[in-house]
């Protein structure tokens, strides 16, 4: 059961709590024999090889190091697009799509705790998601994951 706070609630993202489902496009080049593995929503993140195991073994470094560069930078962290509206826009022949959850807590900058103070109806529904889903393992992760999908509207 989560700690109840009378005045509110402390909101503290933890790690491995906001994860974003990237999509990935491989293509495969004929010419040289090797497969391009991208990340549409993060431009220049790459990888290249000679089979589809190698790029896939080698994507989460890769998405590593982008945003490290963003987060030193003080970029904001891309939100992941839709993989149908990624497959409508594609002008590759023949791509092979996939999807991979990646963990952007520690892109995000250091954690910094917060009183909230939120309707005590709300706060058992949240609860009672929270107790529910496999994503979210704490009422600040939720919250976090809810802020964070409202700004990606913008």
């Amino acid at each position: 059961m989560l700690p109840r706070v009378t005045r509110g609630i402390v909101v503290k993202i933890k790690k491995r709590e906001v994860t974003l489902k990237y999509p990935l496009q491989i293509i495969k080049n004929e010419s040289q024999q090797s497969y391009e593995l991208t990340v549409p929503d993060l431009p220049g993140c790459k990888v290249i090889d000679k089979s589809i195991d190698a790029v896939m073994s080698k994507i989460n470094n890769a998405i590593t190091s982008h945003l490290n560069i963003l987060a030193e930078y003080g970029e904001v962290i891309p939100h992941a697009k839709s993989l149908d509206l990624h497959i409508a826009s594609c002008i590759e022949e023949r791509p092979i799509w996939a999807m991979i959850d990646f963990d952007i807590v520690p892109y995000l900058g250091k954690s910094h705790k917060i009183n909230v103070t939120l309707p005590e109806l709300l706060i058992k529904q949240i609860d009672d998601r929270v107790s529910k889903s496999e994503q979210h393992k704490t009422r600040s992760g939720f919250i976090a994951s809810a802020c964070m999908a409202e700004l990606a509207k913008v």
